[in-house]
């Protein structure tokens, strides 16, 4: 669903009515975002790219302070694809750059906060002072506990999956694992995102209705929330219309209500 307008009857609520609309029982476990818009947010204000970039990190945080007030346990995001390798070399500089800056500057707040840090993707590829901090800060947030902030670096859904059957490959060439114990549930533990619940909720800014290669095999009961403004202008009151929205939602996991079921005899 692509929201081209808020909920019915939350357009002249406050921040705080919108909170109290939203029941606790719930609210999504795991929540996903692409972050998309930086690049037009800043060319429409006549901005180099990474101010988009650096302007979407308080939409980060503020989504980040609304998701541990209403207790959300894990929010997982798409910073950089396997495809961004593409782009101009001096934009994945102020990229990497970013992250560095980021990541020295917030990590004590990070987990003063409770939060603990994870990546997934093949960040192997990262610089190597981008990857030190990226390793130093999950290594010194690994006790935290209130809320999971996994990060989407050098990421695909597609290599995530052929990265996991390799895996399982190699562990049935040594006699660690037989063929026929392979199930939807242990595959899940060679992904990257072992441990956490599948999103409930993906949220993708700035207009676009797809999924980008993001959590391929985890997003196969997801609901999708699609919005056109753009990542930087997400702050606290979209994140609240977008959890409003997904509790209207009617997720059935391919169940039949039983006020669905047909009557006996009919």
């Amino acid at each position: 669903m692509i929201a081209n307008s808020a909920p019915a009857g939350t357009t002249a609520l406050s921040d705080s009515e919108l909170v109290a609309r939203l029941t606790p029982d719930t609210l999504p476990r795991h929540v996903a975002i692409i972050m998309d818009g930086n690049g037009r947010w800043a060319r429409a204000r006549g901005l180099p790219r990474i101010a988009g970039h650096s302007e979407g990190i308080k939409s980060l945080q503020e989504v980040i302070a609304l998701f541990l007030e209403l207790g959300i346990p894990a929010l997982t995001i798409y910073a950089f694809s396997q495809e961004n390798w593409n782009r101009p070399a001096t934009e994945i500089t102020a990229l990497m750059g970013l992250l560095e800056h980021y990541l020295s500057t917030e990590q004590g707040r990070l987990v003063e906060r409770g939060i603990r840090l994870r990546t997934i993707g093949r960040v192997e590829m990262l610089p190597p002072g981008a990857l030190a901090r990226l390793r130093a800060s999950e290594a010194e947030s690994r006790h935290c506990d209130k809320l999971v902030l996994t990060v989407g670096l050098s990421y695909g859904g597609r290599s995530e999956i052929v990265d996991a059957v390799r895996k399982i490959a190699a562990d049935c060439k040594t006699g660690r694992l037989q063929a026929d114990e392979i199930d939807e549930g242990l595959f899940e533990q060679y992904l990257s995102t072992t441990g956490l619940p599948d999103p409930d909720l993906l949220i993708r800014t700035s207009g676009e209705s797809r999924i980008s290669n993001f959590l391929l095999w985890q997003l196969a009961y997801t609901e999708l929330y699609f919005t056109p403004t753009l990542w930087p202008d997400f702050r606290r009151r979209e994140a609240l219309l977008a959890l409003i929205e997904f509790q209207q939602r009617d997720r059935r996991f391919g169940r039949i209500k039983p006020s669905m079921t047909p009557s006996p005899g009919r």
